[in-house]
């Protein structure tokens, strides 16, 4: 934030001193954000508070089943999307009425019953911590933050507390410095980078069927495809259709007669979006199976190539890898105080399950859809001390393996 928001008082706390006019008081709370690693995040972070602050607000999203938002920095440029938990569909704030309908009406039949409900922003960063654990780099950077705007969704009490403290604040300043917070109360939520010039897969995926990409076009596509066929099984995606992950395609360009422009060849990205309804806690056993929509596309049948394998095999070979994968989401959806332990464990006993099936197929030149199609199974530990330091590895980490039995009445929705 700027530094006219804040003063230092006698006792050393912070004081909001931002007059009403100003329009500062939507970011302005001593809840702060957590320094990350990464310092290009951090600065992102930064540049949407400077535009809340400045009265550049995150617009709603009208398309998905919550309330999702784009955020923009303060010359209006879209930065980021903002998933804040409260207006997730299961969510006490979600937005979208006809979600509210289908919740009420009929209940037994809203959401999935392998998901946790109410836990896709960590769904959303799990995913891209996997992604940056394995070198994917298809999932754009995803981290869990707080942030407060008017044009989120907020309980009537809230926006009438904060219009109140506002005219406070405005007429005796000396009594206004005294709120724990002005403005908003800030929502947690994930914070995904944004991507530009990307469009839906089935966009591209139509054109390429009367125009084919070159040779050299299509095996970079191919690799890429891989990669998110490698994040997606391993997170076991229940909701990735081809309208869900994206692509960046820019046609080759030949120079210029006059040589003022020179040739550029293709080049093809893939984002992996909308990872919040990942890491179930057991297998898709009811209703539908929630299927893998890139299974039926013919990138799928071609066997896994070298490069993916050189890339992921030997990590996911290794359990110690694969353990420090878990350890790095146990500290991650730990942040979350609603979660609980025993239903963490077995959303990772489904990913553990997911990265030895994997790990045969790629040893085996299996395809894509021929990974699919091997039975689920679960690694689950046994029971005992759950430790994550070197002193309990060898204890807590003995794990069995288990099928699961049952199968989703429709097997293709």
């Amino acid at each position: 934030m700027s530094g006219d928001i804040f003063r230092q008082n006698s006792m050393d706390e912070k004081v909001c001193i931002t007059q009403y006019e100003h329009k500062e008081y939507d970011s302005c709370s001593w809840e702060e954000n957590d320094e990350f690693d990464d310092p290009s995040f951090n600065e992102l972070i930064k540049e949407a508070e400077t535009a809340i602050d400045q009265g550049v607000y995150p617009t709603r999203i009208y398309q998905g089943s919550s309330g999702s938002y784009f955020v923009k920095n303060i010359e209006g440029k879209t930065i980021g999307v903002f998933k804040p938990k409260d207006e997730e569909p299961y969510g006490r704030l979600n937005p979208k009425w006809t979600k509210w309908m289908h919740r009420m009406c009929c209940p037994c039949c809203f959401g999935r019953s392998c998901l946790i409900p109410n836990q896709g922003y960590m769904s959303e960063a799990g995913a891209s911590l996997v992604d940056q654990k394995l070198g994917l780099n298809v999932v754009p950077n995803t981290k869990v933050v707080k942030l407060a705007s008017e044009t989120f969704n907020y309980l009537r009490i809230d926006v009438e507390k904060s219009k109140a403290k506002k005219v406070v604040n405005e007429h005796f300043p000396k009594v206004g410095r005294k709120f724990h917070r002005l403005g908003l109360p800030p929502k947690k939520g994930s914070f995904q980078v944004f991507v530009e010039n990307f469009k839906d897969a089935d966009f591209h995926l139509r054109k390429f069927e009367s125009d084919p990409l070159d040779p050299d076009t299509s095996k970079h596509f191919q690799l890429q495809f891989e990669r998110l066929v490698v994040l997606d099984y391993i997170i076991r995606n229940t909701d990735r259709g081809n309208d869900n992950w994206l692509i960046n395609y820019l046609k080759a360009k030949a120079a210029s007669e006059n040589g003022e422009e020179e040739a550029t060849p293709a080049s093809i990205q893939v984002a992996a979006i909308d990872n919040g309804l990942a890491f179930p806690t057991k297998h898709p056993d009811s209703w539908r199976a929630y299927p893998y929509h890139w299974a039926w596309l013919p990138y799928a049948k071609i066997p896994f190539s070298q490069e993916t394998r050189d890339l992921v095999l030997d990590k996911i070979s290794d359990m110690n890898f694969v353990q420090d994968i878990c350890d790095d989401m146990h500290n991650l959806f730990m942040t979350d105080k609603g979660i609980d332990r025993q239903m963490f464990e077995k959303q990772m006993s489904v990913m553990r399950g997911q990265i030895l099936n994997l790990s045969q197929a790629l040893k085996d030149g299996k395809s894509p859809l021929q990974l699919v199609q091997m039975p689920s199974v679960f690694v689950e530990r046994s029971r005992g001390h759950v430790g994550t330091t070197e002193k309990f590895r060898n204890f807590s980490n003995t794990f069995t393996q288990r099928f699961q039995k049952k199968t989703p009445f429709f097997s293709w929705c």
